[in-house]
């Protein structure tokens, strides 16, 4: 494996503009995806799926609000790298697969 190279604050920010959703939180950057329960369960599944097949993995957290992915390079010591945008960008596009809305209404 390679060596990590942590972003600066100036590519950080650079990248951040490229995924509005996303926000920095340290360390970290982090999105909340709007998603009902079981969307936000296939949701996790599948963004499973793809770190697993690339190494690369976000703290998952699912809620009544939805599902809060959380990413940052713990292999180097829990910094931003190019690794972490490329994973967001990802979860991104997968998100946007699984988009269950609050306003669907009641089930019946």
């Amino acid at each position: 494996m390679g060596m990590i190279v942590p972003l600066s604050d100036q590519e950080i920010e650079s990248r951040l503009d490229a995924l509005p959703e996303w926000e920095r939180q340290g360390n970290a950057i982090s999105r909340l995806v709007p998603v009902r329960y079981h969307a936000g369960v296939a949701l996790i599944v599948h963004v499973a799926d793809i770190s697993r097949l690339t190494s690369h993995h976000a703290d998952i957290n699912l809620s009544f609000d939805g599902v809060r992915f959380t990413i940052t390079t713990h292999d180097a010591g829990g910094v931003l790298t190019e690794a972490d945008f490329t994973l967001a960008g990802r979860i991104d596009v997968i998100a946007s697969g699984h988009s269950a809305a609050w306003d669907v209404g009641p089930i019946s």
